[in-house]
C-alpha cells in the first residue's frame, strides 16, 4: 500500500518535463538586448530627471548661506565642473583629505551653503520611485556633476602622497576578507567569470572590464527604479557582505572608489547610463 502510494506521489513528477534552462549566454544576449533598447533613445532615460533637478540644485542660491554650489571648488576652480568629475578622487588641501565627488559635494554643501551635513545626509540615497524633491539632493548633484565630464578620459590623481595612500588602501581594502561569511570585494570581482544568479560579475583584473564599470556609475538602476551613484554601489555591497553600514563619504569608501577607478582608468566616461 505504502509503495502505491509512493509512485502514484513520484509519477506525475517524473511524467512533467521541465523546459531547457537557458545557458549563461542566452541570459547575457536578453540582458543587453534589454539594455540596448533603453539606450537607444537618452531621452527616455528616467536618470535625466536627476541630472535635471541637479543642475538646478548646483546653480540656485539656497542654504543659510543663500548662494550657489557655483562657489564649489571639485579640483579645477570655484564653480569649474567640465572634466571634474574625470579626475576625482583627489586630494584637497583645504580639507585634508582625499575626496571623490560625493564626499566633496557634500563638504561644499556645508562649507558654502552653510547646511548641517548630518541634515543632507538624512536622504542621502533617493527611495525607490523617487520623484521630484523626494530625490535626493547629494545623487542629483552627483549625476549633474558626472555628465559634466562625458566624453573625458578617466583619469584619477595619485600625484600627491595622500592620493597614493588612498589607492594603497583601497587595494587593501578590495582584497581583504573579513564579516561573517569571510568575503572582500576580490570574492566577486577578483576572478574571471564569476556570477550571482544570472548575473555576470565584472573581473577588475581586466582594464577592459573594469573601464566598462567604472565609465558607466552613476546609473539608474531600474530594479530600484532610482539613479544610484558610486557611494550607494560600495554601500550596497557592504551590506550584501553583511558587513556593518559603511558611512557615506568616509574613508573607506573614498579609498575604495580611487583603487577601482584607477584599475579603470582611461575608460570614456558616458553617465548616466541605465542598469539592471
Amino acid at each position: 500500500m505504502l509503495v502505491g502510494i509512493v509512485l502514484n506521489l513520484c509519477g506525475p513528477v517524473h511524467a512533467q518535463q521541465k523546459a531547457p534552462s537557458a545557458s549563461p549566454g542566452d541570459t547575457d544576449k536578453a540582458l543587453e538586448k534589454y539594455r540596448d533598447m533603453l539606450n537607444a533613445d537618452p531621452f527616455t532615460n528616467p536618470a535625466l530627471l536627476w541630472v535635471d533637478r541637479g543642475e538646478t540644485l548646483w546653480k540656485s542660491p539656497r542654504g543659510p548661506n543663500n548662494v550657489s554650489l557655483e562657489g564649489c571648488d571639485l579640483g579645477k576652480g570655484a564653480g569649474i565642473t567640465r572634466g571634474a568629475y574625470a579626475e576625482l578622487p583627489r586630494y584637497f588641501a583645504d580639507a585634508d583629505r582625499v575626496m571623490d565627488l560625493e564626499s566633496r559635494l557634500l563638504r561644499c554643501l556645508e562649507k558654502v551653503q552653510g547646511f548641517d551635513p548630518k541634515a543632507v545626509l538624512r536622504n542621502k540615497f533617493s527611495p525607490q520611485g523617487a520623484a521630484g524633491e523626494q530625490m535626493s539632493d547629494l545623487e542629483a548633484l552627483t549625476a549633474y556633476v558626472a555628465t559634466q565630464s562625458n566624453g573625458a578620459k578617466l583619469a584619477p590623481q595619485l600625484a600627491h602622497p595622500r592620493e597614493q595612500q588612498a589607492y594603497q588602501l583601497g587595494e587593501a581594502l578590495f582584497f581583504r576578507r573579513m564579516g561573517p561569511w569571510d568575503f572582500a570585494c576580490a570574492t566577486c570581482h577578483g576572478e574571471p567569470g564569476k556570477r550571482i544568479r544570472l548575473q555576470e560579475l565584472p573581473y577588475f583584473g581586466d582594464r577592459k572590464q573594469a573601464q566598462s564599470v567604472m565609465g558607466s556609475w552613476p546609473a539608474y538602476r531600474v530594479s530600484q527604479e532610482s539613479l544610484r551613484t558610486m557611494q550607494h554601489r560600495l554601500y550596497d555591497c557592504f551590506w550584501q557582505m553583511r558587513l556593518p553600514a559603511v558611512d557615506y563619504g568616509s574613508e573607506v569608501t573614498v579609498a575604495l572608489t580611487m583603487y577601482l577607478a584607477k584599475q579603470g582608468e582611461g575608460a570614456t566616461l558616458q553617465v548616466p547610463t541605465v542598469k539592471r
